[in-house]
């Protein structure tokens, strides 16, 4: 048996505790969420046919308050009536069956601060249940075979813990075949300059898309990688070099040399994601969609308002 000891781990210490703790009070405040120069009526779309009476904002703001407080459809609704009413306003509130079927073709506004010095991408994906019963049945009973899941894959930026990419799929869907679809949602004018992820991702599609974008694979190789691949595709050339400094070096100090281990910022984000409900109350797989990209939407908010500054002291 070895007698080497496991380093303590590192101990840290937060420095903005008063600007933090006012950001968390923030968070319940309700009038953060409510925009008194909201375009709430909808717009004339040129097309033919009667024009929508409220517009996207609005009907992402009911869900919103929806996803925000974990209530029902017409419980939201009324909390949106009184909403109004205490800021004195005299806009009219959609039914719940026209926030319902609204849902379905939303296009969702994900507010995000553009990376000021280039954007360093961190990608996972974890699986939500839509359908299905609850953990202590599971435990006493066994699983029924009708439970079932979808795959949540977000990108975040690094430096400000946005998500900048998000894709829903069936659980069936692996990560990798996602990856390039995640970078397209990148503005093409952004400077990206890498993209963390772990091994599922260590395919040649995944490094030629990540090489199209000029940016830095951080993928680890698979454990049972043992012979280069042929460069003769773009990304391949810089995944043989990880290849390399993987067997050169070994797995564990590549890590921590190309910076792989803030990874788990992705990790932590998939987590308040999950905070915010286990379970996808929609049925339908568009509703699903953008409810979970009115998740992604309220947690960039929370960010926004403020985050922890942390300096290492042991």
């Amino acid at each position: 048996m070895s007698d080497r000891v496991r380093p303590a781990p590192a101990k840290y210490k937060t420095t903005n505790w008063r600007r933090y703790n006012q950001a968390l009070k923030a968070r319940g405040a309700l009038m953060i969420w409510l925009d008194r120069d909201l375009q709430w009526s909808g717009l004339a779309s040129g097309k033919r046919g009667r024009p929508s009476l409220f517009s996207d904002a609005a009907i992402q703001f009911c869900l919103t308050i929806k996803s925000l407080f974990g209530l029902a459809l017409r419980q939201a609704m009324g909390m949106v009536e009184s909403l109004l009413k205490l800021a004195g306003l005299s806009w009219p509130v959609p039914d719940y069956s026209t926030v319902c079927r609204r849902q379905k073709t939303l296009k969702v506004r994900i507010p995000y601060r553009p990376a000021a010095q280039g954007l360093h991408l961190l990608v996972d994906s974890t699986g939500l249940k839509m359908m299905g019963e609850g953990e202590w049945k599971c435990k006493k009973h066994g699983a029924e075979y009708r439970r079932q899941w979808r795959r949540l894959h977000i990108g975040i930026d690094a430096q400000t813990l946005e998500i900048r990419a998000i894709e829903v799929t069936p659980n069936s869907v692996g990560d990798a075949p996602v990856l390039p679809a995640l970078l397209g949602q990148i503005d093409p004018n952004e400077a990206l300059l890498s993209v963390s992820g772990d091994g599922a991702y260590d395919t040649k599609a995944c490094h030629e898309a990540i090489a199209l974008r000029q940016a830095q694979a951080i993928i680890p190789v698979r454990k049972n990688a043992r012979k280069p691949w042929k460069e003769n595709r773009p990304g391949a050339s810089a995944r043989n070099e990880i290849l390399r400094a993987t067997q050169r070096l070994g797995r564990s100090i590549w890590k921590r040399w190309s910076g792989y281990h803030r990874r788990s910022l992705v990790e932590t984000k998939m987590r308040c994601v999950k905070l915010m409900g286990e379970r996808i109350m929609a049925r339908d797989f568009e509703r699903q969609v953008a409810e979970l990209q009115v998740r992604a939407a309220i947690l960039n908010r929370f960010t926004q308002l403020g985050t922890p500054e942390t300096v290492r002291v042991g």
